[in-house]
């Protein structure tokens, strides 16, 4: 067999399980719920595999590790069989069904993050902050005095949306993503803000006299 022809064997099949998965979805009675357990189990395997890869900056684990890959596929599923006529062939069905089951992970992997977690403004944000400098006791004192300039740069010089976000995602180590969608705004949008308020406070610091704004270039 030639390339080509092993190419639109392979095609077709892939072809032929998308229309079947798509068939079995739009069946009724038994066809149906077995296509559906079908899907179940292919799908919570992705959600399990999605939210191990995540646990880690959540701390996650155990019984509700689970749960949200439960939650995650069940709901996945139910979107799926709302659109299925949606599916037009362009990709592996399979592959279009994944994103759906990814994008509720993330969802409510973020949901978690924000009933566990919120971007506080306090002292102890300030000691998570990388300094970059060496132990000696001339640097601390300078260390200290670039965070005073610091903090009173963000009050009066940054908008309340980037004094928000420079909070969460350079103090307070919020997931940019989870923090887009607290926001409801894209990561492109947020970036940004978070781009034009590290600007703002670098030219705060250069203007105060402190020539290696460590804590601004440092940051994500």
């Amino acid at each position: 067999m030639t390339r080509a022809r092993a190419r639109l064997s392979v095609e077709a099949q892939r072809d032929d399980a998308s229309i079947a998965w798509v068939n079995g979805l739009q069946a009724t009675g038994s066809a149906h719920e077995e296509c559906v357990v079908a899907l179940h189990a292919l799908l919570l395997r992705v959600a399990r595999h999605e939210v191990a890869r995540r646990a880690g900056s959540l701390q996650l684990g155990g019984p509700e590790l689970e749960d949200v890959a439960q939650q995650a596929t069940d709901d996945a599923i139910m979107a799926i069989r709302r659109r299925v006529t949606e599916f037009r062939g362009e990709s592996r069905f399979t592959t279009w069904a994944f994103r759906f089951v990814i994008f509720e992970v993330s969802t409510k992997m973020g949901r978690h993050f924000w009933r566990e977690r919120r971007a506080v403004w306090d002292e102890d944000a300030w000691e998570r902050l990388p300094s970059g400098l060496a132990d000696s006791p001339e640097l601390r004192v300078e260390q200290r005095e670039l965070f005073s300039t610091l903090r009173r740069a963000i009050d009066v010089d940054l908008t309340p949306l980037q004094r928000r976000v420079f909070v969460a995602i350079a103090l307070n180590e919020v997931p940019m993503d989870a923090f887009a969608r607290e926001l409801g705004v894209n990561r492109n949008a947020l970036y940004k803000t978070l781009f034009d308020a590290r600007r703002k406070l670098r030219t705060s610091l250069l203007a105060a006299g402190h020539s290696r704004p460590y804590p601004i270039s440092a940051t994500r």
